[in-house]
């Protein structure tokens, strides 16, 4: 789908990729796929994991997040994988320099887990590591079923093969079943909206007239919040674009410059009369994620605008187990003056990591039969569950909860949860439509989910399409976005139209300075070949 784009960067990332590997490139470029030599017989109706049974099988596997878990087989969930594979894994972790460093040397590990699909790494995959589709033709046809063939298409190179799997890949089939939730909320403490009449906040003077008698009603509350903006734009941002419906591309196909919709704009200037109203605290743009939480856990906020619910759910849980009266409830909240409806967005193709096997891999069959496994429904509940009668058990409706005791330490003991369980953790295969499985949405989270129904909407035609790694475009694009953060911030806490104007006419001026307009032509040469893929 994506051939002509990834063609067209070849050339330019073999010459990255080659700087960068070195010996290692040479080794994996006259690496020949190994024969079976009767190791099993292959079945395209069975995994070959379960014809396998050699022993003693192990493999590296580098994860480029210094935040990884290293640990294998002592968990539930490592523990299975290391029984059913008969597999030891031994994880090393690093980032960007340490991952240079390996393509600099003589060696590349067996597996490889990067977080960028659009680096030179990974359009340059076909230098350094197996296709995918050679592997499962060889040795396990079986990963076909299980593989989606939208994100094998999604991930193909310039020369048809797919190098690279996903976690997190959704489908527009996974948009669609309705096994994905929203992901955005505005919410609002439950025994404030029904003091004040449920009221409506769909336009700005209902969102500031809401706002102040929430100031005015309950002293001790912050009347509006959002997530930490310390680092980036919150969920002020796309966020928020998406919560108005903000369209991601003109009616041409080009895109769209969603910063400055006029809607948009309408609603942060809205932002900044609340904050001159005395509505919107300080805080709120110098709190970090940490101190955010902790304001949540106690409802210090009459209302929230959230990107990333699940990510809130603990802190929405604490303040409703001990204030289920005052829980914080979902509503529309801002609405398009334009009449456009929300569309909110999830995770798309692209997924989060991509995992590939190296040309360096000592043993691709056992490496294929892993990624088959880790696709399967089975590992998909194994590592959100854990294992049935030991973790969780089906309650009469047919959902998955976790037992009582396992829930416990869940609660009271993250830490060693996490370490004795790893429920949810080993997460470089995951996807979200293993949730709809399990009956354990807190109730803090049920209302925002159900409020969240039909409002998904799929992005793929804007997914990737950032300037290349190393390139002018994106060294200027990084510099654009650090400039946003900033600016957003100052735009909400000016002290007059004067001053919005003038930093607004600033940050324009900033962007076409550091190539804009190049940047803005990549982006449409590269939606252009997104929607050859539909």
């Amino acid at each position: 789908m994506r051939s002509k784009k990834l063609a067209a960067l070849t050339l330019t990332f073999a010459m990255v990729l080659t700087t960068l590997a070195g010996c290692s490139q040479k080794k994996a470029q006259s690496g020949v796929l190994p024969e079976l030599d009767g190791r099993y017989e292959v079945n395209a109706e069975v995994p070959a994991y379960q014809l396998d049974k050699t022993e003693d099988n192990k493999l590296t596997w580098y994860v480029n997040a210094d935040w990884w878990n290293t640990d294998w087989g002592n968990d539930t969930v490592t523990k299975k994988v290391k029984e059913d594979l008969n597999l030891n894994i031994e994880f090393l972790t690093g980032d960007d320099t340490k991952l240079n460093t390996y393509f600099a040397g003589e060696e590349l590990p067996d597996i490889i887990t990067i977080f960028s699909s659009s680096s030179s790494i990974a359009t340059s995959a076909n230098q350094w590591a197996y296709s995918l589709n050679e592997l499962a033709d060889k040795y396990d046809p079986y990963f076909y079923k299980v593989a989606k063939e939208d994100t094998l298409n999604w991930f193909k190179l310039s020369d048809g093969k797919t190098y690279g799997y996903p976690g997190y890949s959704n489908s527009q089939e996974d948009y669609d079943d309705g096994s994905l939730n929203a992901s955005t909320a505005f919410v609002i403490r439950k025994d404030i909206y029904e003091a004040l009449g449920k009221p409506s906040m769909g336009t700005p003077e209902e969102f500031l007239d809401v706002l102040s008698r929430i100031k005015e009603q309950f002293p001790d509350v912050i009347p509006f919040g959002s997530n930490a903006m310390t680092t980036d734009e919150g969920s002020l941002g796309r966020d928020l674009q998406n919560f108005l419906g903000v369209p991601i591309e003109n009616e041409d196909g080009s895109f769209y410059d969603r910063q400055m919709d006029d809607d948009y704009l309408t609603w942060i200037k809205t932002l900044n009369q609340a904050y001159r109203n005395g509505c919107i605290s300080d805080d709120n743009f110098s709190d970090d994620g940490t101190a955010h939480e902790e304001k949540v856990k106690i409802g210090k906020y009459g209302c929230i605008f959230i990107g990333g619910t699940p990510q809130r759910s603990g802190p929405l849980q604490t303040w409703y187990g001990t204030n289920p009266e005052a829980a914080y409830i979902a509503i529309d909240g801002p609405r398009s003056i334009k009449g456009n409806a929300p569309t909110l967005a999830q995770a798309g193709l692209s997924g989060w990591p991509v995992t590939y096997i190296s040309k360096n891999c000592s043993d691709p069959i056992k490496a294929i039969e892993l990624f088959t496994y880790l696709l399967t429904d089975e590992a998909g509940i194994l590592t959100t569950y854990g294992v049935e009668g030991e973790t969780y058990e089906f309650n009469s409706d047919g959902k998955i909860v976790l037992l009582p005791e396992v829930e416990e330490m869940r609660n009271t003991e993250n830490d060693k949860f996490k370490k004795v369980y790893r429920l949810g953790e080993f997460c470089l295969f995951g996807h979200d439509r293993y949730k709809a499985y399990g009956a354990d949405v807190t109730p803090a989270m049920e209302q925002l989910n159900e409020w969240g129904e039909g409002k998904l909407k799929t992005q793929f035609v804007i997914e990737n399409i950032n300037p290349e790694e190393g390139t002018a475009e994106a060294r200027s694009l990084s510099a654009i976005n650090t400039k946003w953060a900033t600016t957003l911030v100052s735009l909400i806490r000016s002290q007059d139209d004067a001053q919005f104007d003038a930093v607004l006419e600033e940050y324009k001026a900033f962007r076409e300075q550091n190539n804009w307009n190049e940047i803005v032509k990549i982006y449409n040469e590269k939606m252009d070949i997104n929607r050859e893929y539909k």
